[in-house]
């Protein structure tokens, strides 16, 4: 077993890569990928699903505890730590009883605070890594509660998975990334070592390099990649998984940025974080300067009894901003956002006027 998976992401060069099958399909697939993952790739972890939470009972659910014994005897082969996802107790007991390394729960398991509690309770007094996937809703709570809740059971050596989240028929991801989340749990838990998940986020091969990319320019510790030895016939998931050349090629094609900064880059940077600091003080004194004025519209309504929310007149504001988003030169989604959060602040403080005792 191993004894703090946290430090050994540490301890390891960027990025902390964990491959392998999305699902164990036999005996020889698992060993056969195990090898040549292990003698062309720098991967530390073997991944393989043994029990699949597929959406429709039809689907390929996983070979189940016999795929186990497969799983430790390809770790034990090619020296990789071994990985697998649990889902209920007496998966986490079939798992650490077969010599599984590291289990993970995913992220249908961690959206049930239920179906945690049970993981952690089985687990409590266990010297374990455990890896907890996102939510499929973006839920930052329920994120980290599940970390709490394993914490409490006496969990200790805890990693985040960013898989992305399940949204409806998006023409680039099958799971969208939604990045602010994995940056606002670290904000908040930067013990937490964090790890990405392209396979996940993109649902095809084509995609993987560029989400594998920005997760290491958004500083995350490593990648777990599904990797297959033939993914086009792959039991499931066959249009994310690479083969272990494939996966070579993916992370030899990644752009490995510094970290720290030199003395002299820290320099440079300093002068120009001064100027952004500068117009970001400006940017605050407008804002509160338009909400002087939003106040003074409150007054008007309430003397006046005009509602709150004019429907009409904020659609022409949106419609005006947003044609100018080429001048701008900034995104459509971040004019929007922008001015959505200017009209809840400007909504708050005229509530607050309309109706001083509520």
């Amino acid at each position: 077993m191993i004894d703090k998976l946290t430090d050994l992401i540490t301890q390891t060069t960027k990025p902390f890569v964990i491959a392998g099958p999305c699902s164990a399909e036999s005996e020889q697939q698992v060993i056969s990928v195990a090898k040549e993952i292990a003698l062309k790739t720098n991967t530390r972890v073997l991944r393989a699903g043994i029990w699949k939470p597929r959406t429709r009972p039809d689907s390929f659910e996983g070979v189940g505890a016999i795929g186990l014994p497969w799983l430790v005897k390809a770790g034990k082969e090619t020296g990789l730590l071994t990985t697998t996802e649990v889902a209920n107790a007496k998966h986490v007991e079939q798992a650490l009883k077969a010599g599984v390394d590291i289990l993970w729960i995913g992220a249908r398991t961690t959206v049930n605070p239920f179906a945690v509690q049970e993981i952690a309770d089985v687990l409590e007094g266990a010297a374990v890594p455990v890896m907890v996937k996102n939510p499929i809703n973006p839920d930052l709570m329920l994120w980290i509660g599940a970390l709490e809740r394993l914490q409490k059971a006496g969990i200790t050596d805890l990693t985040a998975i960013h898989r992305g989240f399940s949204i409806y028929n998006h023409p680039k991801y099958r799971n969208l990334p939604n990045w602010e989340i994995p940056i606002a749990l670290r904000e908040q838990r930067p013990d937490i070592k964090l790890i990405c998940d392209p396979s996940h986020i993109s649902g095809r091969r084509d995609g993987l390099l560029s989400v594998a990319q920005k997760a290491l320019d958004l500083n995350f510790d490593g990648l777990m990649i599904e990797t297959h030895p033939n993914p086009e016939y792959a039991w499931s998931d066959a249009q994310q998984q690479v083969t272990p050349n494939g996966l070579k090629e993916l992370l030899t094609s990644l752009v490995l940025r510094q970290e720290e900064l030199t003395a002299d880059a820290l320099s440079i940077m300093e002068v120009m974080r001064d100027k952004i600091g500068g117009l970001d003080d400006e940017i605050f004194e407008l804002l509160t300067a338009r909400m002087k004025l939003s106040e003074e519209v409150g007054n008007y309504k309430r003397e006046n009894d005009i509602t709150i929310l004019q429907q009409e007149h904020w659609r022409k504001v949106i419609a005006q901003r947003l044609e100018k988003s080429d001048d701008y030169d900034l995104t459509n989604k971040f004019i929007r956002d922008i001015m959505d959060a200017i009209h809840q602040e400007s909504i708050r403080k005229q509530t607050k006027i309309m109706n001083p005792g509520i």
